[in-house]
């Protein structure tokens, strides 16, 4: 084995602390209803992309890589809107949990 490096001083004996999480204080109602918010948004964008992207274009209006990036940020904004407006309950069920787990921690 004298051909071979030692690694093992490499190694680390105890593996390196994780870094904290930011959270938000507990009872950050504001904050959650903001993180629940976002993450509604992300979700129907996402979902909304995946109905977009399924559809042809217009030959005559449309096609090409400006359509798609424009299809991109116009279902991210209709996203915003089904979570600003609701989200189909969503928002709250997860502002919920945020809230719920904040008083655990």
């Amino acid at each position: 084995m004298s051909g071979l490096a030692d690694f093992s001083s490499a190694i680390p004996a105890t593996p390196p602390r994780a870094a904290s999480l930011p959270h938000a204080p507990p009872g950050d109602v504001a904050g959650a209803r903001k993180a629940a918010e976002d993450f509604v948004a992300f979700f129907f964008s996402q979902s909304l992309e995946s109905v977009f992207g399924a559809m042809s274009s217009d030959k005559m209006f449309g096609g090409g890589s400006g359509e798609d990036i424009y299809r991109s940020l116009l279902t991210q904004e209709y996203g915003k809107i089904i979570a600003r407006t609701g989200g189909l309950g969503i928002a709250d069920a997860v502002q919920r949990d945020i809230v719920h787990l904040q008083e655990i921690q």
